[in-house]
């Protein structure tokens, strides 16, 4: 998949999630569904913070002057809810209560900053020929990191809605 492909992707999707937030009232934003479960405020926080962190990877996976000769990673599983899957600590949330033109800007923040990445990437090939390790999935290719980060939001979108709809 191609880098333009991916960035049409990532815009839908956060597109989706936004106006899915503006249409929620601000008392739904901080609602659990049970004392285990995140709040719509948290699985945004942890979007946020996830995007965060792999700017720093593909940042530090540019830096390597090696060709990779991985294959891609088959990542759609990240869209299969009935996986559960455990958040790294680093990109939990926290019990914070925030409002919600905060958790919006929290995602306009970490969105701008891979934006940025990706807009001074002179030759978007690296990304296809460069990996990095992730700390769940392993050996990854920059372009899969950034592939993964679109999915990884719908699989949230996903949670989103469940716990809008109770």
């Amino acid at each position: 998949m191609e880098l333009q492909e991916i960035n049409q992707k990532l815009k839908e999707t956060r597109d989706e999630l936004l106006g899915i937030l503006n249409g929620l009232r601000e008392d739904q934003f901080n609602k659990r569904k049970d004392p285990y479960s995140w709040s719509v405020s948290q699985v945004c926080q942890h979007i946020s913070k996830t995007e965060e962190l792999y700017v720093v990877a593909i940042k530090r996976g540019l830096k390597s002057k090696e060709d990779s000769f991985i294959k891609n990673k088959a990542l759609e599983f990240l869209l299969d809810r009935s996986k559960k899957l455990e958040a790294p600590d680093i990109v939990k949330p926290t019990d914070e209560i925030l409002k919600s033109q905060e958790i919006i800007d929290k995602l306009n923040d970490s969105r701008e900053k891979l934006n940025d990445l990706l807009n001074t990437i002179e030759d978007p090939s690296l990304l296809s020929r460069r990996q990095f390790i992730h700390p769940v999935f392993k050996e990854m290719l920059l372009i899969e990191w950034v592939r993964s980060l679109y999915l990884h939001e719908q699989r949230h979108i996903k949670q989103i809605n469940e716990i809008k709809n109770g």
